[in-house]
């Protein structure tokens, strides 16, 4: 499939590689922020507006044969205390109602894998229940209960995609967007990395080349009518102590710890069912997370 596409979140980091990603496969991105953003490729075009209302999207949404949503200004940190409309839920709302007059527009929604489901003791699978900890993760949550309405009301097709920690080249170190390039962050200027907890929490972590084929194919397989939940996982879950084991071999440093009182947002072990992405749309992850690590170092380290 190609054609225009609307991307939402494009300034950031998933945001960034997904708008470099489909212009290289021909498609037209209406790369939309809230500030305005420059892009290298032709067939990227910044649209600038607040996106917090219908007006914004029914400029551009009639144009488009895709919609991509990768905007979210929370973390489940950040969001602990403070349970957001403005910037999250808001922006999805708007969008809704702007494609109700265009159902036809294929919908890919980027939620969340780590925040969804709680505590596992097993892989989670796209129909178990959703019991978020974090006001980031009921919100991702919401949204999709908005997206499942949305298909069902107005016979839209929606991908709601559950990825698990994305990292890679691109990925500022930003204080709760990410412990990868936090770790890599404090490993180049020798600074010590707070662990919230005793670091025996479980995650699985994608490289972010992998969740772009996997976004691309969403696009373009055939599906019902309908909102179709999907896990995005490498497959590798390991604990936070032995990520961090991997980052002091990568950079060839070792890195100072600090360990603090585990908080009541963080899940400490979830993974992921990928079952259905790889069934579906015949993906596989092909990044390792020892390569990932390394390139995702290479590019850190030698940033000016």
């Amino acid at each position: 499939m190609s054609g225009t596409l609307l991307l939402l979140g494009a300034g950031g980091f998933i945001g960034r590689h997904l708008a470099e990603h489909f212009a290289r496969d021909g498609w037209l991105v209406l790369a939309a922020t809230r500030k305005p953003v420059g892009y290298d490729h032709a067939n990227i075009r910044n649209v600038v507006a607040p996106y917090d209302d219908v007006a914004d999207f029914a400029r551009w949404i009639p144009e488009c044969t895709a919609v991509v949503h990768a905007a979210s200004s929370s973390t489940p940190g950040s969001s602990a205390a403070q349970p957001q409309l403005d910037g999250n839920l808001r922006t999805t709302l708007a969008m809704i109602e702007a494609l109700q007059d265009t159902p036809r527009t294929r919908l890919l929604f980027l939620s969340s894998g780590g925040t969804l489901y709680g505590d596992r003791d097993m892989p989670a699978r796209e129909d178990d229940p959703l019991r978020p900890r974090s006001y980031h993760g009921a919100g991702k949550a919401a949204a999709e209960h908005f997206l499942h309405a949305w298909a069902t009301q107005y016979g839209g097709t929606a991908v709601l995609l559950r990825p698990s920690n994305v990292y890679g080249p691109g990925q500022p170190a930003r204080s709760g967007f990410g412990i990868i390039p936090a770790a890599f962050d404090c490993a180049l200027h020798g600074t010590p990395l707070t662990v919230w907890g005793d670091g025996s929490t479980i995650r699985d972590y994608l490289y972010v080349e992998d969740l772009l084929a996997l976004c691309a194919a969403t696009l373009d397989a055939p599906l019902d009518v309908g909102a179709h939940a999907f896990n995005a996982a490498s497959g590798t879950a390991i604990s936070l102590n032995s990520l961090l084991d991997r980052v002091d071999a990568v950079t060839d440093r070792l890195l100072k710890r600090v360990y603090e009182p585990f908080r009541r947002v963080d899940v400490h072990s979830i993974t992921a069912d990928t079952a259905a992405a790889r069934a579906t749309f015949s993906w596989t992850p092909t990044i390792s997370l020892d390569e990932g690590l390394r390139r995702t170092w290479q590019w850190f380290s030698t940033q000016p």
